[in-house]
């Protein structure tokens, strides 16, 4: 079917077809060879129909990266705060090494260190909401008395999500089962009740 004989979509449809095209492309010609009028001629749209929706192709980019992780990031379960960082971590570390996400998103990670505005955006729109949804978990596991009631865990949730993302983008060691239970296993070590 030719994009003219397509039929029109409207709204969140559309939407969710040009951020499905955006990643498509980005797999094939990576971060720096994506442009909008690459992105609305495979959608067969014009280049307005994407400028009316997003100013820029990084804010493009980052909608279509979010559209992907949001699936990976909530906390499914609210068990035991253990098994609940576990499968977590272990969910979004798959995600983050494999496409549609892992390519891309290491690409706009290399592209923000010289483009404050692209790294303002990611802490906003992940890290910063990595760490939100982390604390969330945690602090409901302390107010059902699986973690230590009188500790401090906001900073805690940086080394715990910061010690995955430098693993990830900086060594070439995988994030498997056993880092992830070394790492939520030092955190239960330090915060949390005995017996849990």
């Amino acid at each position: 079917m030719s994009p003219s004989s397509t039929p029109r979509r409207r709204g969140s449809e559309r939407t969710l077809e040009l951020l499905d095209v955006t990643l498509s492309l980005a797999e094939e010609v990576g971060y720096r060879g994506l442009t909008v009028e690459a992105i609305a001629r495979r959608a067969g749209v014009g280049k307005h129909t994407i400028y009316r929706r997003w100013p820029t192709i990084a804010d493009l980019l980052l909608d279509a990266l979010s559209h992907v992780w949001s699936s990976e990031l909530d906390y499914r379960s609210q068990g035991a705060i253990r098994a609940d960082l576990r499968e977590q971590f272990l969910r979004s570390s798959y995600a983050l090494s494999h496409a549609p996400l892992g390519p891309i998103y290491r690409a706009v990670i290399a592209a923000a260190q010289s483009d404050e505005s692209l790294r303002a955006a990611i802490h906003s729109r992940f890290l910063k909401t990595v760490e939100e949804s982390t604390l969330e978990r945690i602090n409901l596991a302390q107010q059902q008395g699986q973690l230590k009631s009188d500790a401090d865990l906001a900073a805690v949730v940086e080394v715990l999500v910061g010690s995955l993302y430098y693993r990830w983008l900086l060594t070439d060691r995988a994030i498997d089962e056993g880092a992830v239970d070394g790492l939520i296993g030092m955190f239960m070590d330090a915060y949390g009740e005995s017996g849990v």
